[in-house]
């Protein structure tokens, strides 16, 4: 029986942090040191792993697009050499980068999961113990070939995923897709919610980049009273897309006309309004309430049941495809790697 091999690429993040008079940090080195000391980590029945630590190691809040582009980049150069891949990473944007990695690497079929944890593997109480390790295990031992995050005993679609707490282990929730695993005394993995690859991809053998650069965007969250400049100001030139934030079923105020034209004129411009609600379960209908069709009707495209942070990725992946804007909208409101639920009805 051939051991799987696991590529763990440190970027940084609270798991190998070090206590120092200001507080925890980021230390070269220091997470290896502490895996080192981990019996458990050298049972036999554990994966061979070779660890990539970047230089510096980052808290995530850093983070910039080209960081996650030469996270694809890693995993793409040592694609053949390795049957799963995982990536230790800061908490605050870790569902960003989940968001965009299954975009950017197109074919991917091992599993790629991002963990990290709310306290350091140093202290003698920590979630990043159980995270390492099972996040270790789920990759090389369950077939779930896509960008996972597995935290405090769930496995989440990654493009799903957004931090719902900042002290509780359980720090990440899909508010919109079930977990694709569970884990208790048991790990359970819910084959039939993992994402089957349509045959048709299948046939290539390799796995393809593709980039994602900065883009100009912005998100705008409305709430009662907000004034039309203040957006106006916000859609000026040369932004390039904007999620607004409406209310629940992504309703904003439909008999205010400045509203309205403001959203209007800056459609016109090439700007692309992707429509939200703030409301972290569901998504937006914009057909339901006239409040909605009134968005509609100035060319406002419904994001469903999206998180923020994939419509973000994605709204920036696409500005990164030389795409034309009537593209780039199509594209939103598609469903091109399970961040988006098909609507069950158009009528």
């Amino acid at each position: 029986d051939m051991k799987k091999k696991l590529l763990i690429i440190n970027t940084g993040g609270t798991m190998g942090m070090k206590p120092t008079e200001r507080g925890f940090r980021p230390a070269q080195g220091f997470l290896e040191t502490q895996m080192a000391r981990m019996p458990e980590l050298h049972d036999e029945t554990m994966p061979e792993f070779v660890v990539k630590e970047y230089d510096p190691v980052l808290d995530s809040a850093n983070f910039t697009p080209l960081d996650w582009q030469r996270m694809a980049g890693d995993i793409a150069d040592h694609y053949q050499d390795f049957d799963a891949f995982l990536l230790l990473h800061g908490t605050d944007t870790m569902a960003y980068t989940a968001s965009a990695l299954p975009l950017m690497l197109e074919g991917v079929d091992k599993p790629v999961i991002l963990t990290g944890s709310q306290l350091p593997l140093c202290l003698r109480r920590n979630d990043a113990r159980e995270n390492l390790i099972t996040a270790m295990i789920i990759a090389t031992e369950f077939p779930v070939p896509e960008v996972c995050v597995y935290f405090g005993s769930r496995l989440l679609r990654g493009c799903r995923t957004t931090k719902t707490s900042t002290s509780n282990f359980d720090a990440f929730d899909s508010p919109n897709e079930p977990p694709l695993g569970l884990v208790g005394t048991h790990i359970q993995v819910f084959a039939r919610r993992i994402r089957q690859r349509p045959p048709a991809d299948r046939t290539q053998k390799a796995l393809a980049v593709r980039d994602i650069r900065p883009a100009k965007l912005a998100t705008f969250r409305l709430f009662p009273g907000v004034t039309p400049d203040v957006l106006d100001n916000v859609l000026q030139t040369p932004l390039q897309g904007m999620v607004l934030e409406s209310y629940g079923a992504g309703n904003g105020p439909s008999n205010d006309r400045a509203f309205l034209s403001t959203l209007r004129s800056a459609v016109e411009r090439g700007v692309t309004i992707v429509n939200l609600s703030q409301c972290q379960h569901g998504g937006v209908s914009q057909n339901d309430y006239a409040t909605g069709r009134a968005l509609t009707d100035v060319g406002v495209i419904s994001g469903g049941d999206m998180t923020v942070e994939a419509a973000i990725t994605k709204m920036m992946f696409l500005f990164s495809q030389n795409l034309s804007v009537d593209q780039v909208k199509r594209q939103m409101a598609k469903n091109l790697v399970g961040e988006l639920s098909e609507p069950l009805t158009t009528s």
